[in-house]
């Protein structure tokens, strides 16, 4: 099983920009795709992004779109989300996870991912 480690969050006004990143344990990060959800208090758990194992392929959730990057450094076994123009509504707990496979095969389906990391809190103020 790997273990997924995300860097801490934190609060940044409107119109800002962080970087998260998760780092994972073991030698296979580079066999498979992996993705960034959110939850935010009193809803459930969304699709954020996603990328393909060798990094040719991403997937945004409509609300992120052209706001939000992943890609990822298989050498550091690392995937990063970078996020910009940030909104309140933004304000969640964010979750890296593995996917079950290679490729972004239903990649906003929960379910498609085995591991999932700790969460890391996000504050966007207004």
């Amino acid at each position: 099983q790997v273990q997924l480690v995300e860097s801490e969050g934190g609060l940044v006004q409107a119109g800002g920009s962080l970087r998260l990143s998760c780092v994972a344990s073991g030698r296979t990060f580079s066999s498979y795709a992996m993705g960034w959800f959110r939850q935010a208090p009193g809803k459930e758990r969304e699709f954020v992004a996603a990328i393909r194992w060798d990094g040719s392929r991403t997937d945004y959730a409509d609300s992120v779109k052209g706001r939000f990057t992943i890609s990822r450094e298989n050498a550091k076994n690392t995937v990063y989300l970078q996020m910009s123009s940030l909104k309140p509504e933004d304000t969640a707990v964010y979750y890296c996870a593995r996917s079950a496979g290679r490729l972004l095969t239903e990649p906003r389906k929960r379910a498609t991912y085995t591991d999932w990391g700790q969460g890391t809190q996000v504050t966007v103020s207004s």
